[in-house]
């Protein structure tokens, strides 16, 4: 075991890191203006990073585990109970078409890296898959993958952690772009200009992060009812899930209709999404007149974007992956390039080219928090939508490019 100040198991003391720091990182934000252009998420990433490599606090822990497993499904439903069903269907369907071409991209970077250095990583056809996988829906696909091909306990370490660093350059270069001149230039941009519209002045002490989470009034009830009602969202579409998937049969002696089904309808993430919706389309009242569920959504992915700076240990990713690096970094940017060169060719916002292929590397829960990060608001629920599409092809994709892989 690595030695850290502050040990994996006490509990405590890491649940108050990651809410201190969360906290600090959006006052931070919403304060100085240096800290609303980097953003509270780089912050809080960038924060993480820096006390799991100073020994301060571990890579690893239940805590780190705890928040993907209950605050990031509660943060879901809370962030979407404010979704304009209207702008939500036309703009999932603008998102669906750029999420396809970069997982094109990743497909054209895992091939590119596994050719190029197969004689040099072992095992890179099995991990070659996983990564292909995971960066076309996220980190469930590499689970998936990895236990479909088995490569050895130690390479599958070695990726993990390959792929926790180069994610979480990934991640800042995603908070980046929208404010470099060079993008701004050469791509439509709607919704940062919409952002921006009203942005403070050569005057004005107030950041853009300030404006946009002005206080409002909130009472008990309507935290009653945003936590209370998220609980039961996550509740329901989770047991939901597990039935299906107990009595959709799985495996290799089923039909192809039926593995589909069955990856549909177990899946989690993509029942909240839908139960989410659907009841906010039947009831739209009830959630208009709801207050502070966003608050609290995005206070719970703030402390979310804590955890995903933590397991970036550079020592052990000098150690352990130095190839690897190399390889994960060639299919997350080529997943960027061809998003972005495409996106070029048919005129596709910048901001949906980030999300989309933000949504094929981490998954749609990094995605939405971008979007709610940069405050892009009418693009949280679209891109939580679309993001769970890579799910069900992630899975598909990786399986065919092992087979493949393994010919070689």
């Amino acid at each position: 075991m690595i030695f850290t100040i502050i040990q994996a198991d006490d509990t405590w003391a890491l649940w108050g890191i990651l809410a201190i720091w969360a906290s600090v990182s959006i006052f931070l934000e919403q304060k100085y203006k240096w800290a609303s252009f980097l953003s509270g998420a780089i912050i809080a990433l960038a924060g993480a990073l820096i006390l799991s490599n100073l020994k301060i606090i571990p890579t690893e822990s239940p805590v780190y585990d705890a928040v993907w497993a209950y605050l990031v499904p509660l943060a879901i439903p809370l962030l979407l109970f404010q979704v304009n069903m209207k702008e939500l269907f036309q703009e999932s369907r603008k998102l669906l078409f750029i999420f396809l071409i970069c997982a094109v991209g990743t497909v054209i970077g895992s091939t590119g890296g596994f050719l190029l250095l197969k004689d040099y990583i072992p095992e890179l056809a099995k991990i070659a898959a996983a990564i292909g996988a995971s960066y076309v829906g996220g980190g469930v696909n590499f689970a998936t993958v990895t236990a479909k091909f088995e490569p050895s306990s130690q390479m599958v370490s070695a990726t993990v952690v390959a792929d926790n660093m180069v994610m979480a350059l990934l991640f800042a270069m995603y908070m980046f772009v929208p404010s470099m001149k060079f993008f701004r230039k050469h791509f439509k941009t709607p919704h940062i200009q919409e952002v921006e519209a009203g942005q403070y002045g050569e005057n004005d002490r107030h950041t853009l992060a300030e404006k946009y989470w002005a206080k409002k009034e909130i009472s008990l009830k309507d935290v009653a009812a945003s936590i209370g009602t998220s609980f039961f969202l996550v509740v329901a579409s989770f047991k939901l899930a597990e039935w299906f998937g107990t009595i959709i049969p799985t495996g290799p002696n089923v039909s192809v209709v039926q593995t589909l089904l069955h990856t549909i309808l177990s899946e989690k993430y993509l029942l909240l999404s839908t139960l989410t919706f659907l009841v906010i389309y039947l009831f739209p009242s009830y959630f208009k007149n709801i207050s502070g569920s966003q608050e609290i959504g995005t206070y719970f992915i703030y402390i979310f974007f804590v955890v995903i700076g933590v397991p970036a240990s550079i020592p052990l990713i000098v150690e352990k992956a130095p190839l690897l690096i190399l390889f994960v970094l060639t299919v997350g940017l080529s997943n960027l390039i061809v998003g972005l060169l495409l996106g070029k060719v048919f005129k596709i916002d910048l901001e949906y080219i980030l999300l989309a292929s933000n949504a094929t590397v981490g998954g749609p829960t990094t995605a939405s928090a971008m979007a709610i990060a940069k405050g892009w608001g009418s693009l949280v629920g679209p891109i939580l939508v679309v993001g769970t599409l890579g799910y069900i092809i992630g899975n598909y994709i990786g399986f065919a490019l092992g087979y493949w892989y393994l010919t070689f």
